[in-house]
């Protein structure tokens, strides 16, 4: 376990996670709008998944992609913060170096299929904007489900490979990880042994995923935009266009954070404790916002939430 110049850990059983590193004195504190916003996402998605399977006007592609991206959501909740609130409420810091990376999967798959789950819904609208006539023709229910297991299997194949290539190494410089959950890049950091694969893996897994993926869904919009423009009724390009503003403020706030959260860690120009707020809330904030951008986009969701809201007073 020690060599000349300093103590190296032979296959670590446990690792140390210190949360956000400069702000341990307010960390109490910072758990309680990060609980809040986890309440809200956990809530919101439950609603979606009671609302979507019970309405019969909701059974379309963009709805069933809509409640896979819910379920997803509130699986990324899961994974994250019970061990982040226990961190910042009760100091419980340690965890058990197999159930970090159990960790490390389970949130970098939900979000690769939260990507992916993303990209099918552009599709969706480029089929609905584009060539609606044959929109229902082409998304059948068993061209659905092939999408969603592709999304889902790729992700969990991809995802996959970063916590076997961990498994690995043997020799780590530290078991101190400073971030309030298992990242892929955090964990990789603290090895001693050679970690030029995991580094390449990890940015093929990224690029593979968030990059192709967002590529293919700036080429929707596009294409989307193109055809908007070229309608001739102002009425029908605001009608196009008012059916693509949830889809685009959902795009835009999930990559412009993951693309800063997946970058600030290579180059190593952030605060630490700015990276880490902030790729935190990458994790957490669409799962509470995309319940609330679809739902307020959607009369029939919010007719939905409004009955069940007057009829929990009616029994009461």
């Amino acid at each position: 376990m020690l060599n000349p110049n300093n103590m190296t850990y032979l296959n670590p059983g446990t690792v140390i996670l210190i949360g956000i590193p400069g702000l341990e004195h307010v960390q109490f504190w910072i758990g309680f709008p990060f609980f809040t916003v986890c309440l809200v996402a956990v809530l919101g998605n439950v609603v979606l998944l009671i609302i979507i399977p019970a309405e019969r006007s909701l059974h379309q592609p963009m709805y069933i992609f809509l409640a896979v991206l819910a379920a997803t959501d509130i699986g990324l909740c899961a994974a994250i913060a019970p061990k982040m609130l226990a961190i910042f409420w009760f100091q419980a810091y340690s965890m058990v170096f197999d159930a970090c990376l159990a960790q490390l999967f389970f949130i970098h798959t939900l979000q690769c299929m939260e990507s992916g789950i993303l990209l099918a819904m552009a599709f969706d609208r480029y089929i609905a904007i584009c060539d609606p006539l044959r929109h229902t023709s082409i998304l059948t229910p068993s061209i659905l489900g092939r999408m969603i297991v592709v999304v889902v299997v790729r992700a969990v194949v991809l995802v996959g490979l970063l916590p076997l290539l961990i498994k690995r190494l043997h020799h780590f410089q530290s078991i101190h990880i400073a971030h309030s959950y298992c990242e892929h890049m955090a964990v990789v950091k603290l090895a001693a042994d050679d970690v030029r694969i995991n580094k390449i893996c990890g940015l093929f897994v990224g690029f593979s995923i968030l990059g192709f993926d967002m590529v293919f869904i700036l080429i929707s919009y596009a294409l989307i935009f193109q055809a908007v423009f070229r309608l001739q009724q102002k009425e029908a390009r605001l009608k196009a266009f008012n059916t693509c503003t949830a889809h685009i403020f959902v795009f835009l706030e999930f990559y412009i954070l993951a693309f800063f959260s997946f970058f600030s860690h290579r180059l190593g120009h952030v605060v630490p404790s700015t990276h880490i707020l902030l790729s935190t809330i990458y994790l957490l904030l669409p799962p509470a916002l995309n319940p609330i951008v679809y739902g307020v986009k959607n009369m029939v969701i919010r007719k939905r939430v409004a009955q069940m809201f007057l009829l929990d007073r009616g029994r009461q």
